[in-house]
């Protein structure tokens, strides 16, 4: 009897862990499929791209701004049916087995959306996968309650498209569209010349709609308040409509 029960015991615990190992779905992309890819280099927007196989896309991106920025998204072909929270982890590559996981952080990706992770916490994904590790997003499946969802991101072929990233953001224009929107310029007196902050806040404003294709107008209002008579105020206000306009049309 005891050499019968042996097996039996083996055969049980393989049962088990078969069990245990199917609850959890991984994506990541193997090695010979991992891509890093520039789509937006400009002194606008800075955007890289990450295809995972099966699951979607984890996309960086960082915005002219006053400030630095930086936005990560986990954009899924079959967006989160439940709001789940999600356990951030920088897991070692297979042929790295002595390193041990470190946790990143605990976030939360909503009902109906992409995950996204900003500021400090985005920094950190790409701090993790420069070190050649895996950041993986861990959460339970909200179809399943015994399934548990592990998606990585390969650190294979990251360094060269991330250094292209890197120089991107350092050439970002430092001011956004909302800080240009609405300007109001100053002239020196009696003068079709701006003062030379409004001559400066014009370059910035004729800038930024070089690299932006989707402004096609620009609307100009002049208004001059001085001691001459109204004819003479409307012709020098004309004068400067025209100056800008010539200015914006070279």
């Amino acid at each position: 009897m005891k050499r019968l029960l042996a097996p039996s015991l083996t055969l049980t615990f393989a049962s088990i862990a078969c069990s245990a190992s199917a609850m959890d779905v991984h994506y990541a992309a193997k090695p010979q499929q991992s891509q890093w890819q520039m789509i937006a280099n400009t002194p606008l927007e800075c955007r890289m791209v990450h295809p995972i196989p099966n699951y979607g896309d984890a996309v960086f991106s960082s915005h002219a701004s006053k400030k630095i920025n930086l936005d990560f998204e986990l954009k899924m072909k079959r967006p989160m049916g439940k709001t789940r929270d999600v356990s951030l982890v920088s897991m070692p590559p297979v042929w790295r087995p002595g390193d041990s996981a470190d946790r990143i952080t605990n976030i939360r990706f909503f009902q109906q959306f992409d995950g996204y992770v900003g500021g400090q916490t985005a920094w950190s994904i790409l701090t993790e996968l420069e070190k050649g590790r895996y950041p993986t997003f861990s959460y339970q499946e909200w179809q399943s309650r015994d399934q548990r969802i592990e998606v990585s991101l390969s650190s294979v072929l990251f360094q060269p498209s991330y250094n292209a990233f890197s120089d991107c953001i350092a050439n970002l224009l430092p001011y956004s569209f909302e800080d240009i929107a609405f300007t109001i310029l100053h002239y020196d007196r009696s003068s079709v010349q701006l003062n030379k902050a409004s001559q400066k806040r014009l370059a910035q404003i004729a800038e930024y709609i070089r690299h932006n294709q989707d402004i096609d107008l620009v609307l100009v209002s002049t208004y001059t308040a001085n001691d001459e008579s109204k004819s003479a105020s409307q012709n020098l206000s004309e004068q400067r409509a025209e100056v800008l306009r010539d200015y914006f049309q070279s």
